[in-house]
């Protein structure tokens, strides 16, 4: 641990002796979020004399209640913040927990193979929530408001309720079966045991009663008292391993990013437990010795996949949680190890991914919400939070009014067996008591002479892909309102394939990947949910993108 914290700060404190921020500010403020609802909850906060922080709370907050299939006081998530008064850049990590009494054997069947079921429905798929300690905990350390302003919006939302877009009543059909399951998961999320229409109003008063509690006495609101009491015997009336202790003992990391430069661009990103950071300097490592820009279309995208693809497989063998396993860090992020890993990338043709290195196959969730801010003071914050697969666990203890998560999944309960994203792991990533799941959540910063810009997305395994192609397009001078919708291509090691949105490819795009050995699966499939924003200091103009993959994403800048 003590490694890669090192690392990390001695990057960034290097990078702002050459290029520090300019000391003026943005002319205003920009919040870019998967449902206007957030978004104007946190100008809401900001017009209440709130800055970043503060309106970072609000946003997640009412992501609680408005967008309850991707995240929530359920489940967890990655806070990546930016000070200006001082320049501090630090990771809240606010993952989810295992159990204490954790039991590998709940998750595999008589076959020997991965129990689906336990992983991924119901109370036994549940890790212990991180969400509501990471937004008390950017409050009192970051924010200037008490938490009862920055939350009042989510709790109005709750109690007053709101008319969900396609997006909700889409998911929410897909998960009902599972939903149904639960009295009280049927009872707030179906109309007489189907999945309701458009027009439908969802309320949520238990939530907004939670959000009070959270609100009045912090993580005692929460973790402690008669809320835990509750949280703790519906789930272990239904088969669940929570105990008080796992809920009075969780705490939220502060972690300090990882930091690298990218051809006269600064980067800072997530650190473990989050593979992101790692595998985006790796990949942006590698290619930093091509000049991108002077190649055709299809050559640009071989070396990407290639690099993607080293960095899928290193993703895999070396990380995990922090607090428990040592990790190459140094190593992986190196310029030499990047020079290394470009030897072996044949110019025209691709590296079948069974060509290189073995290794003892980590896995992984899609739904997640990502929200980029920007205030007038220049704080800055990349905030991604999940409940992992969409609606979580599907289950609700009665008398709560949120979802928990299936983050267990997100381990590798079964080594070298891939989970529902085809994400493969080793001992490195299996639960232990009290330990967090590797994660693909890439908040992100980056900084140029002129430019800042903040950006993230969830979408699962292909988060770091989907950043990585974020990024690349802000670096070539596209504003987060162009790049945010751009079709998508990924590589994740195994399977070996270019998986690509509709669109990303021409067919003579395709015939030459093919060409080169790729093997390239279109979908109609769309993927993520990027929400950027970015300033640029020399001309003041500032700009917020909202992906349009979403029915109701809001980039607003005022």
């Amino acid at each position: 641990m003590k490694r890669i914290r090192g690392f990390a700060v001695a990057m960034t404190a290097l990078f702002f002796v050459h290029v520090a921020l300019a000391a003026d500010t943005p002319p205003r403020a920009a919040i870019a979020s998967a449902h206007s609802l957030a978004t104007e909850a946190g100008f809401e906060v900001l017009a209440q004399g709130g800055n970043a922080f503060d309106a970072a709370v609000a946003v997640a907050a009412a992501l609680s209640v408005v967008e309850p299939q991707s995240s929530g006081i359920g489940g967890g998530g990655l806070f990546l913040l930016r000070r200006a008064g001082d320049g501090k850049e630090v990771m809240i990590d606010a993952r989810e927990t295992s159990p204490i009494a954790v039991d590998m054997k709940d998750y595999v069947g008589a076959n020997g193979e991965p129990d689906r079921d336990h992983a991924t429905n119901g109370p036994l798929s549940a890790a212990i929530p991180g969400e509501p300690a990471g937004l008390v905990w950017m409050a009192k350390h970051y924010g200037k408001l008490p938490l009862a302003k920055s939350l009042a919006p989510a709790i109005r939302i709750a109690r007053k309720g709101f008319k969900p877009d396609g997006r909700f009543l889409k998911e929410l059909a897909m998960r009902k079966e599972v939903i149904a399951r639960y009295p009280a998961s049927a009872a707030l999320y179906l109309v007489d045991g189907e999945a309701p229409k458009s027009g439908w109003t969802f309320k949520s008063p238990d939530l907004a009663r939670v959000l009070e509690r959270i609100a009045e006495s912090g993580n005692d609101g929460f973790y402690r008292g008669e809320l835990a009491q509750v949280l703790v015997d519906g789930v272990r009336r239904q088969g669940g391993r929570w105990t008080l202790d796992d809920l009075a003992k969780y705490e939220v990391k502060e972690r300090a990013p990882l930091a690298f430069d990218y051809r006269g661009w600064h980067i800072v990103t997530a650190s473990p437990p989050s593979s992101g950071g790692i595998a985006l300097a790796e990949i942006l490592n590698v290619l930093g010795g091509y000049d991108l820009g002077k190649l055709d279309r299809v050559h640009r995208v071989h070396l990407t996949v290639e690099a993607m693809r080293r960095a899928y497989r290193d993703r895999a063998e070396y990380l995990g949680d922090p607090d428990f396993v040592g990790m190459p860090i140094a190593r992986l992020m190196s310029p030499d190890y990047a020079a290394g890993l470009r030897a072996s990338i044949h110019p025209e043709k691709a590296t079948p991914s069974e060509l290189l290195p073995p290794y003892l196959a980590p896995e992984q969730g899609t739904h997640t919400t990502h929200f980029s801010i920007m205030d007038k003071e220049g704080n800055l914050v990349a905030g991604t939070q999940t409940v992992n697969l969409i609606f979580g666990s599907g289950f609700v203890v009665p008398g709560t009014g949120f979802v928990l998560n299936n983050e267990m999944d997100d381990f590798a309960l079964v080594p070298g067996k891939p989970n529902a994203f085809g994400m493969l792991g080793n001992d490195r990533n299996a639960p232990k008591p009290g330990s967090r799941p590797l994660s693909s959540m890439s908040p992100s910063f980056v900084i140029g002479e002129d430019k800042v810009g903040v950006i993230g997305t969830p979408g699962g395994s292909r988060i770091i892909t989907m950043v990585l192609e974020g990024i690349l397009a802000f670096i070539d001078g596209e504003s987060p309102e162009t790049f945010v919708g751009n079709p998508r291509y990924h590589h994740q090691y195994m399977p070996d394939v270019i998986s690509a949105e509709k669109g990303a490819f021409t067919p003579d795009e395709v015939r030459a990947l093919e060409a080169m050995g790729h093997k390239v699966s279109e979908s109609e499939r769309r993927w993520g949910f990027m929400n950027a924003v970015s300033w640029d200091r020399k001309t003041g103009a500032m700009h917020a993108g909202s992906d349009p993959r979403g029915d109701s994403g809001s980039g607003v800048v005022k």
